[in-house]
């Protein structure tokens, strides 16, 4: 029987379209502390500010995004967000001090929170519902890929050819975000053609309750991600392996994209907990492996087995959050679940940081490595054991 198709000309673009998105996210997330520092003489966390506001501009607009996408066209949110993503990359040649910076971050991360969410929601609409695991796996690709290439290209545009051009590349690839996602096609669900309506305010407008539990479990997991993002190429230093500390996400993206066609099918064909539990303890021994490092070989083994573990989790705990929602509560659920996941990444940042001024990294990663077992326990009981009793109660209403 043959299988529906995945790789659209829609699919691509809108994926295009995220990976441009990401990549406009690392490019700045890596050079704007560094330009604070240098050109306005701020201290670090003054120059921290510029991510912490973007991320909290990002995760407050996300559940308004949402609530828009279960009223509205997903395409007129996906255009506005990404008009606003794009503006707001041309206004970073303006500011002269940190306080201009932080309102243009302000106003890029609302753009940032509400194009995200629209183009998970509109993803999960393009993807066939039998092959919602394996394409939502190389949807998340195109933010792995941004992941590795945004900051190996920020950090070289402004080191080799200065902030302007740094600004302007930004610009470039913000445009074609917003290109991009003007190609994509969409129909609406018929089950969306009514128009929704919702009381003036509620809290249930907001969140969308099916995705909160694994979006809590991916934002307990997310603090340890966060570990790695902040400060792998400091641990690097740490253990003498900087000069391969710029390979680590390298690693991690090509055993990733080696995994994403046999991983995707299998949740696809056998559920998710065949997924989920082989890669937290994937994602555990990477990370011992790493705690345990003393050579660069060691150092990049550790990134193939985390681009492994929780690389594989990351769109899969996705992938359950947009299944377990209705299909016009698609866009609340991708709202509920990355606004949840920010909030990990971002208490993750902060509480490492103060972790870290007790203890050495090696110390550090070590108990990361424990705790993300406990990951696997916290999945159990909010997701596993949840839809038992789930099921159990509604065998017992059908034999009544």
């Amino acid at each position: 029987m043959n299988k529906p198709k995945l790789w659209t000309k829609d699919f691509i673009n809108i994926s295009l379209s995220n990976f441009f998105l990401f990549l406009t996210f690392y490019i700045l997330l890596v050079t704007l502390p560094i330009y604070a520092l240098q050109e306005f003489d701020s201290n670090a966390s003054q120059a921290g500010l510029m991510t912490t506001v973007f991320l909290l501009s990002a995760i407050i607009s996300r559940p308004l995004a949402g609530q828009w996408l279960e009223r509205g066209s997903n395409k007129q949110v996906l255009l506005t967000a990404l008009f606003i993503f794009a503006a707001a990359s041309l206004l970073y040649f303006f500011p002269k001090s940190v306080t201009g910076f932080l309102v243009i971050r302000l106003l890029h991360g609302i753009g940032f929170g509400m194009a995200t969410t629209a183009v998970g929601a509109i993803v999960a609409d393009l993807i066939p519902s039998s092959r919602r695991g394996e394409g939502m796996g190389y949807f998340v690709m195109s933010t792995n890929m941004a992941m590795v290439l945004g900051p190996f290209v920020g950090l070289t545009a402004i080191q080799q050819w200065g902030a302007k051009t740094m600004f302007i590349l930004t610009v470039i690839v913000a445009i074609g975000a917003l290109i991009t996602g003007l190609t994509v096609k969409l129909s609406m669900p018929k089950e969306t053609k009514k128009q929704v309506i919702l009381p003036a305010f509620s809290l249930k407008n907001f969140i969308e309750p099916s995705a909160v539990s694994i979006a809590i479990v991916g934002g307990f997991l997310a603090i340890v991600y966060s570990a790695l993002l902040s400060f792998v190429s400091v641990y690097a230093n740490e253990i003498h392996v900087s000069e391969v500390s710029s390979l680590f996400f390298v690693v991690y993206a090509i055993i990733l994209l080696m995994s994403r066609p046999f991983t995707g099918k299998w949740l696809d064909q056998y559920g998710p907990n065949v997924i989920v539990f082989p890669s937290i303890i994937l994602f555990a021994i990477g990370m011992f492996v790493l705690s345990q490092s003393g050579g660069a070989v060691t150092f990049l083994v550790s990134a193939g087995m985390i681009g492994l573990g929780w690389g594989t989790l990351f769109p899969t705990f996705q992938t359950i959050a947009i299944q377990n929602a209705a299909p016009r509560k698609r866009g609340l659920a991708t709202a509920t679940f990355l606004s949840i996941y920010d909030i990990g990444i971002a208490l993750g940042s902060f509480l490492v940081g103060l972790i870290a001024a007790k203890m050495d990294f090696s110390s550090l990663y070590f108990l990361c490595s424990f705790y993300i077992l406990v990951g696997a326990v916290l999945y159990y009981f909010m997701q596993v054991r949840k839809r038992e009793i789930k099921r159990q109660q509604y065998l017992k209403v059908k034999e009544q």
